[in-house]
């Protein structure tokens, strides 16, 4: 018998452990292992950080500090219990962490609401917390909302009910009304000594800015008017409070099709004299209007008497700067990209941001960290490569700069560097919480999704991620993903919200089964400019947008690898309408769907659109046709493909009526509809075994009607 060298013989050995490494697949489990940080955030001093982690539906809030950064769990919730955390910050002195836990912030209405996904008979509470950074003092503070840290770091204001709280840290009561005042109260903001209240007075079609001082003294209102007054923004020293001005609600009717500028102002008002007077005004064109990305104005006030603000009127979300005194705005932030979690740094001289900028063109679909002085346009992108950064925050000693990120197919995880080596960044980045990532965590299993394009029949080119599946099938199945939103932008890689890290990772899963899955970045999304996220004739004014998902079936159809009679789509929310409208209108395009909390008749929520009044809209008739046509059951007569419907019954984002209705009128037509009603979950999944439970559904529902 032959003697095989020892070369031979380890050749044969790496051989093999190759095929079994290429043979490997996916685990639905350990792909949605990963835990996922939100709400990253900064002392005002020192150097001391602080973040919630989502690991399998176990929320907790975790802190660390200069120099190792090491991690540490603050809390010690157990549970996959469906409990949000949120509103978290550091106390100035950095002695108190401050958070809510509860509700479902992010909900179109009843996000304050308290979440039961466990059925529990006595619901849990939305109660704001006071932690010690040590770990060793833990205070209720009690039911409310939006908690907002004192500048002596001794209090916590809050609201409860629509009306002014204050807790204090040191004594008790711990919580009490701090003033009634009528309208519901919100948008409230300490002035920097600590001594005064800023806060937003909503009253339906106005609202006022009103200042509180003591029990004593009377509120003071800033200039009261028939507008809409917002965004409350004490100077640094105090002296000065600067606010968004809009028109109050009424006027004579107008069209409901058409597009209009929607004004907006930024006014300063003299504390001492109490004066107040528009500062600027923006351009009264569409662009001008006011901007609706993360954020929205994000009105902040910078050193050297600068207020600072956010605008799309060039076309782009970008950052601006304007004299306290008023005068032209200058333009901090030039460029084709747009600017969202935005920090102003602790001494007020720079803003820091995450933007779909850098050296390499394709970093259109990615976040990068980026810097600018307050007071020129001096802009720096501080990370670059294939890697994702967002949410900046700097520490109060000025000597770090705190982020998330996501390195190749690691999942995000927050990460410092110091100020000072900048330039050596992707060397000197530090990872925190590495070791919170499971060993069976496959990254080494995820693939790299690419940049693709194609046209709209319009001409319109539209940006998408290809997840190529593995198999040696020469034509393989094929399914699109459509995010919802609409203002929303997919990435070349993990996202920062936690609902489309979840897409991003069942794309991945799916991609494993042997799907090619292309996302598709449809016009009304962020990322492109503000043409294209206000593009003409979308949504309840023709679904212009869905010839961007066709699109992209016809652009699959054509591929050489790409089986054509078996394309699928699917998507949540907004997606999930546009799925409607791809299986309503080209059935014969795409073979089946999965149609998560979506909507199918555009007209059920049309009292919001056309209230009934004696003065009609010059186009009434022509938009509540308009508005039908553009519903995906306005083409029910065209729908042949299987669909799987899936909905969450406490939804607080799109009614669950919407599915009702959609199904029973499917049933009705004789087409083949699955289902999965979630009980007691809202539109984000609160619960870890719901979203198992969903995509897990997802999956087996494509593999039945797509799969050879």
């Amino acid at each position: 018998m032959k003697k095989l060298s020892l070369f031979t013989l380890l050749s044969i050995i790496g051989l093999c452990s190759a095929c079994l490494i290429h043979a490997q697949t996916l685990s639905l489990r350990d792909v949605k292992s990963y835990p996922f940080p939100t709400s990253l955030t900064a002392a005002a001093t020192g150097n001391k950080i602080a973040w919630a982690f989502d690991e399998q539906g176990k929320r907790n809030v975790y802190v660390a500090e200069a120099p190792d950064f090491k991690a540490r769990k603050l809390t010690d919730y157990n549970e996959d219990d469906g409990q949000e955390i949120s509103s978290l910050s550091i106390s100035a002195d950095g002695n108190w962490v401050v958070f809510l836990r509860g509700g479902d912030h992010g909900s179109n209405w009843n996000d304050e609401a308290p979440v039961n996904v466990n059925a529990s008979p006595e619901p849990p509470k939305v109660q704001i917390h006071a932690l010690s950074f040590d770990g060793k003092q833990h205070i209720v503070i009690g039911e409310g909302e939006n908690p907002i840290l004192s500048p002596k770091s001794d209090q916590v204001l809050f609201t409860r009910k629509g009306q002014a709280w204050i807790a204090s840290l040191a004594a008790e009561p711990l919580a009490k009304q701090l003033f009634q005042a009528n309208g519901i109260t919100g948008e409230m903001q300490w002035s920097p000594k600590g001594n005064a209240i800023a806060f937003v007075s909503n009253r339906s079609d106005h609202s006022f800015i009103g200042i509180y001082t003591d029990k004593n003294t009377a509120i003071k209102w800033l200039s009261p008017s028939f507008n809409r007054d917002r965004s409350p923004r004490w100077s640094p020293d105090g002296d000065q409070l600067a606010f968004v001005r809009t028109p109050g609600r009424g006027g004579a009717t107008d069209s409901i099709l058409s597009r209009k500028h929607q004004p907006w102002a930024i006014w300063n008002t003299d504390l001492k004299t109490m004066e107040a007077r528009q500062v600027w005004k923006a351009p009264q064109t569409l662009a001008g209007s006011p901007p609706t990305t993360q954020g929205g104005t994000n009105l902040n006030w910078g050193t050297g008497n600068r207020i600072l603000f956010v605008s799309a009127q060039d076309g782009w979300s970008h950052l601006y700067s304007i004299p306290a005194a008023g005068g032209p705005a200058l333009l901090l932030t030039p460029g084709e990209f747009m600017a969202e979690h935005i920090v102003l740094s602790p001494d007020k001289k720079w803003l820091y941001f995450s933007a779909n900028t850098g050296k390499d063109s394709k970093d259109i679909d990615r976040r990068h960290i980026a810097r600018v002085p307050v007071n020129k346009a001096a802009m720096e992108v501080i990370s670059e490569g294939t890697n994702l950064e967002w949410t900046p925050a700097i520490t109060g000693d000025s000597k770090y700069i705190t982020f998330i990120t996501s390195i190749g197919q690691q999942p995000p995880l927050p990460a410092v560097i110091q100020l000072d080596k900048l330039k050596q960044f992707n060397k000197e980045i530090k990872l925190v919480a590495k070791e919170n990532i499971p060993a069976s965590f496959p990254t080494s299993l995820l693939t790299a999704p690419k940049q693709v394009f194609f046209h709209a029949p319009d001409g319109l080119l539209i940006h998408a991620q290809l997840f190529e599946g593995k198999g040696k099938a020469q034509k393989k199945p094929a399914i699109i993903y459509i995010h919802g939103g609409p203002s929303r932008q997919m990435l070349l890689g993990w996202n920062y919200s936690e609902y489309y890290t979840n897409a991003y990772a069942m794309n991945q899963y799916l991609a494993s089964l042997g799907f090619t899955v292309l996302s598709v970045n449809y016009r009304m999304g962020i990322g492109y400019g503000y043409e294209f996220q206000n593009a003409p004739n979308c949504g309840t004014k023709g679904a212009a947008e869905y010839q961007d998902i066709k699109s992209a079936g016809l652009w699959l159809s054509k591929q050489q690898n790409i089986d054509a009679s078996r394309i699928g789509v699917y998507g949540g929310s907004y997606g999930g309408y546009l799925t409607n409208m791809a299986l309503a209108k080209d059935s014969k395009l795409f073979a089946a769907g999965v149609s998560i909390h979506s909507m199918g008749d555009l007209t059920l929520d049309n009292d919001r659109r056309m209230p009934e009044r004696f003065e009609k809209a010059p186009d009434a008739e022509l938009a509540l046709k308009t508005i039908w046509e553009s519903s995906p059951v306005a083409h029910i007569g065209g729908w042949t493909s299987p669909v799987m419907l899936i909905h969450g019954d406490d939804d607080r984002n799109v009614h669950f009526s919407q599915s009702t209705d959609l199904n029973k009128r499917l049933l009705e037509k004789g087409i083949e509809v699955s289902s999965l009603v979630i009980v007691d979950d809202t539109h984000h999944w609160m619960k870890y075994e719901n979203v198992m439970k969903v995509n897990q559904a997802v999956a087996d529902f494509f593999s039945r009607k797509l799969m050879p």
